[in-house]
């Protein structure tokens, strides 16, 4: 049951960024011959209007095929007799529906579960926290230049900003107070700490604070997959540290495996919140300017719409083709990666 509720949740965050592709497609007046769910042999399909409707064998992707995107065409409503902005929309909006995916359900858990604001509940002896004068009741609104919302952003700051000097700003009692403070290695959690606990106090806000905490905690997603390939960039992390398909299918499993034991409803809300980060984290990665991304060609319709020239032709497919192999062949890596680990725990 875990593997077909994690099937189906990859499968729904993908179908969905296609069909972000398929409305400003249809709303540019791009004909659009096949909406594909899945991948590989095609099992059966119907025709709905001029769109035929496919389902295929592998449950993880799907495509938006439009006329004249990837061949030449004569259609008027072929992809490429559009305007450079027009591509730009289209190719954008599959990052943007699962931005848009990720908030709507990050409402949903708001409302159902509510939130933990940043307050600390206790302040730990021979810490950065204590020495820095912050009290068991103050409220972290901000950690540098980020704005805090949820507790867990104060551990996901510090992990990212590793003995790093911080501004911090609370709140205690109505009013505002700044103080400085470097987090401490703390060799029994091997964790960098500025010694705090908090996060048992959960708020349940009205509708404009729902809807604002909803955001956050896309923007919270959206900052740590960000902040996690800077350190696979950097250093701070390697491949082994990344997980594919394989590897999120089991992360899934294991949650649903967990959360069932309380209840129907904590377990749907489990699976929202785990949507909402593979659909923040897939928005993000598409948009990395990578050629064979949609980042990759709105870079290059961007180009067009600065230069007004349009990219050749060869030297964009070539580009396409080398990222579409690369990424392939990382995938595989990880693919393999994601077993071995499976295998090994």
């Amino acid at each position: 049951m875990n593997i077909l509720v994690a099937i189906l949740i990859f499968g729904f965050i993908i179908i969905f960024h296609e069909l972000g592709h398929f409305t400003f497609a249809k709303l540019c007046n791009v004909r659009v011959n096949e909406f594909m769910v899945g991948l590989g042999p095609r099992l059966f399909g119907k025709k709905i209007g001029e769109t035929d409707v496919s389902l295929h064998l592998l449950p993880f992707g799907g495509a938006c095929v439009m006329e004249g995107e990837e061949e030449e065409s004569d259609d008027d409503r072929s992809f490429q007799k559009k305007t450079p902005f027009q591509r730009f929309l289209i190719v954008f909006a599959g990052p943007l529906f699962n931005f848009i995916l990720a908030v709507i359900l990050s409402i949903v858990i708001i409302t159902g579960m509510g939130y933990n604001p940043a307050r600390i509940d206790k302040v730990m002896p021979g810490y950065p926290a204590e020495e820095a004068g912050l009290k068991s009741g103050d409220l972290i609104t901000g950690l540098n230049s980020y704005h805090v919302h949820f507790y867990q952003e104060i551990s996901y700051y510090t992990f990212f900003h590793k003995g790093e000097s911080i501004d911090v700003t609370y709140k205690r009692d109505g009013k505002t107070y700044k103080t400085v403070l470097n987090s401490k290695y703390d060799k029994k959690s091997k964790r960098y700490l500025i010694g705090i606990e908090g996060g048992s106090q959960n708020v349940r806000g009205n509708f404009f604070n729902v809807i604002e905490h909803g955001f956050s905690l896309v923007g919270e997603n959206i900052y740590v997959t960000l902040m996690s390939l800077k350190m696979l960039f950097t250093g701070g992390a390697s491949l082994n540290d990344m997980s594919g398909p394989v590897g999120i299918v089991k992360v899934i499993g294991d949650s649903y495996n967990t959360a069932k034991a309380y209840g129907a409803f904590y377990l749907v809300m489990e699976m929202f919140n785990l949507t909402v980060l593979l659909s923040a984290n897939l928005g993000v990665m598409n948009l990395l300017p990578f050629p064979a991304l949609d980042g990759g060609k709105i870079v290059l319709y961007i180009f067009e719409m600065i230069t007004k020239k349009k990219p050749n032709e060869k030297f964009e497919n070539a580009l396409n083709l080398f990222g579409f192999i690369f990424l392939m062949g990382l995938m595989v890596l990880i693919m393999g990666n994601d077993i071995r680990k499976i295998f090994m725990s």
